[in-house]
């Protein structure tokens, strides 16, 4: 867990690199039942054709069936539980090792959304810091302006991860009161992975150690 633009999806990836896990991602899950059209994806699908949210029993639902599918296999669940109700519900099915949160400062995350530049036509990203253009403000291929997403100006980002803090606290706690939360503070992915490796190795033994500069 961890709020948007905390690093979730870079550590993600790198735990099932390093520890050999089955990711499941709650987004790719409920995209792939709806395309392939079975009975919770159809579900889901009437919900989100109304402009509603798809209600948190038949998500438990959705996550519950592929997990016990895999149930051989040590997996990382990314995007769920968002609500105490889906969590308390998952754990009765499946109960969950270890939840891991990622606390990175929300100045830092809007200082880093906010360097955000975007070329409308093709998609190509660049970053103020990390990946700036030859020429301020324009697009290395075409020479076009740059534009800079609404989502990613400061106010946008800070309500939406204030948001994100309303909803997900009372999750957190309640898996603090399980006893299984593990928190870890940095300001970068780089920074929480030698963190995150170590706490995990503790629990499930690695393939390999990837270090990152």
């Amino acid at each position: 867990m961890g709020p948007p633009g905390s690093g979730k999806g870079t550590i993600s990836k790198r735990i099932v690199k390093d520890f050999a896990m089955k990711h499941v991602s709650s987004g790719d899950l409920l995209r792939t039942q709806i395309l392939k059209q079975t009975g919770v994806g159809l579900e889901a699908k009437q919900y989100i054709d109304h402009g509603q949210l798809v209600p948190d029993d038949v998500m438990v639902e959705l996550i519950h069936n592929e997990l016990h599918q895999i149930k051989s296999e040590a997996w990382l669940l990314d995007g769920f539980p968002r609500t105490v109700t889906q969590a308390q519900a998952l754990y009765e099915k499946e109960p969950v090792h270890t939840v891991l949160n990622l606390n990175v400062p929300f100045e830092v995350i809007i200082d880093r959304i906010k360097g955000r530049w975007v070329h409308a036509h093709s998609g190509r990203i660049y970053h103020t810091e990390f990946n700036p253009p030859k020429e301020t403000n324009i697009d290395d291929v075409t020479g076009d302006p740059l534009i800079q997403r609404d989502d990613d100006q400061p106010h946008t980002v800070l309500a939406r991860l204030e948001g994100y803090e309303k909803q997900t606290t009372p999750v957190l706690e309640y898996y603090k009161t399980h006893g299984i939360l593990e928190e870890f503070t940095g300001k970068c992915s780089n920074e929480l992975w030698p963190k995150v490796h170590e706490f995990l190795s503790t629990h499930n033994t690695p393939v390999q150690y990837t270090h990152y500069e």
